[in-house]
């Protein structure tokens, strides 16, 4: 397991890991090293398959205050002396010197944290600005302390939404409402991100890590890991195909491949009416969707 500057990381006996934004005197203000280990964690220690769940949350007062401006030259870490078109940048945007010069350091998070077949609960137990808020979108689940503060701030700093945000918040909260948000660059209470469906739901500050944790114990006691990573990929991509055959065709192999594996197990536990022995992995899902 590897060791972070910048984060915690526990992993429970029932597989929930926690994943603590840990620079508290800085309130976890994103920096270029804390970009590096989040990406990391949620590429390697997050995929082992003792890790059921991941439960992110922060440190101290503060969930993340967003990307620290304290840094000399550009703050994103970002090269100034490159000039991409778009078309050289998105035919070489994993390449360098685009990958660290130009490419956005909390998309590379937001897309490592969607890639894991696992569920991830944000626990936002205080201010979450810019990248403090829009990492917790590609998280499956938010729950917010009544001390919650979010806010998408970037037109405040002459900046654009990141962390893949764009496509995330309207899929979320509806177009109109993320709009307005953006717009505004307003800190919202964690009422009004409760009363724009941004988080699940509110709770006061010591029973946040409690409920996060239960609710990811709920998850995953008793399912198929596979069962569990197959839906997550299924309901990101087919919410967004653009005809329903997209979704047949994707449920087909699922179920086809379930159906021989963990299914078999599945159903059995319930026609004796005891717990299911799931043995599949998500390390090894079934591809369902073309290369």
């Amino acid at each position: 397991m590897s060791t972070y500057q910048t984060l915690d990381w526990t992993v429970g006996e029932d597989g929930v890991a926690v994943l603590t934004l840990s620079r508290p005197d800085a309130l976890n203000a994103f920096d270029l090293t804390m970009a590096r280990e989040l990406e990391q964690v949620f590429s390697t220690d997050a995929r082992d398959d003792a890790v059921r769940a991941v439960v992110v949350t922060g440190a101290g007062r503060a969930f993340c205050a967003g990307m620290d401006l304290s840094a000399e030259g550009n703050v994103f870490g970002l090269d100034e002396s490159l000039t991409p078109t778009p078309e050289e940048f998105r035919a070489s945007y994993d390449q360098e010197p685009f990958d660290t010069g130009v490419r956005d350091t909390g998309g590379k998070v937001s897309l490592a944290i969607h890639a894991l077949p696992k569920p991830v609960i944000a626990a936002i137990n205080g201010p979450a600005v810019g990248i403090g808020a829009t990492m917790t979108l590609a998280m499956d689940i938010r729950m917010a302390s009544t001390r919650a503060r979010i806010g998408f701030v970037f037109g405040r700093l002459g900046i654009v939404p990141e962390a893949c945000s764009t496509w995330f918040l309207p899929r979320i909260v509806g177009i109109q409402q993320a709009l307005e948000w953006v717009y505004s660059a307003d800190i919202l209470t964690a009422q009004q991100a409760y009363d724009g469906r941004l988080v699940r739901s509110l709770h006061e500050p010591d029973d946040l890590l409690p409920a996060a944790l239960e609710l990811a114990r709920s998850f995953v006691t008793d399912r198929s890991p596979v069962a569990l990573g197959l839906a997550k990929q299924m309901l990101y991509r087919n919410g967004a195909a653009d005809h329903p055959l997209e979704a047949h065709l994707s449920d087909s192999l699922a179920m086809y491949a379930t159906s021989i594996a963990d299914g078999k197990e599945g159903v059995s536990a319930f026609l004796e009416k005891r717990s299911p022995e799931f043995t599949g992995r998500a390390s090894e899902l079934p591809r369902i969707y073309p290369a």
